[in-house]
């Protein structure tokens, strides 16, 4: 039952990524990317070449919606290989973490740190690869910082309604 309500979950987000977030594109600088969300909650317990195969899918599917080559793909197997190294460093007692990384299993300022660290990783490199040249990157780092404020914003949002 939790796969189901996890994969529903994967697909309201990649449609509302799809449908809603990817026509947000506020002032050419900000570009909200919500679908990482299924990709910092995924569950600890799985191997570690299945989460960077799911990170894979993941970013292929934005990659054909999104017309953008790669990037994505590229960026979610990246965030999905410092993962399981992040919450190494960030939680203290992992043993306390059965399943689901949650404001609740990770408190606050964890959660905090995880999912800023994670989507300003996952932002950076989608726009550095976007761009593809050092000589923008002025504007890579505006984009990068406007829009994970954003998508930070969005994900400890959801997880303080969520988990309220």
């Amino acid at each position: 039952m939790e796969w189901t309500k996890q994969i529903g979950r994967y697909f309201l987000v990649m449609l509302l990524q799809v449908l809603l977030f990817d026509q947000l594109q506020l002032l050419g600088v900000c570009h909200p990317y919500i679908y990482i969300l299924c990709l910092l909650m995924m569950p600890i317990t799985l191997p570690h070449s299945a989460d960077m195969i799911i990170g894979a899918v993941v970013g292929l599917i934005m990659d054909i919606f999104c017309n953008s080559l790669g990037v994505h793909t590229a960026s979610c197997i990246f965030i999905m290989f410092i993962r399981p190294y992040l919450i190494g460093a960030i939680v203290n007692d992992k043993d306390r973490l059965n399943e689901q990384i949650t404001l609740r299993t990770l408190g606050m300022e964890a959660l905090l740190k995880y999912t800023v660290i994670l989507v300003l990783a996952h932002h950076l490199m989608v726009f550095l690869l976007a761009a593809w040249s050092w000589s923008h990157i002025g504007f890579v780092l505006m984009e990068t910082i406007v829009s994970s404020l954003i998508t930070i914003s969005i994900i400890i949002g959801y997880n303080t309604l969520r988990y309220r």
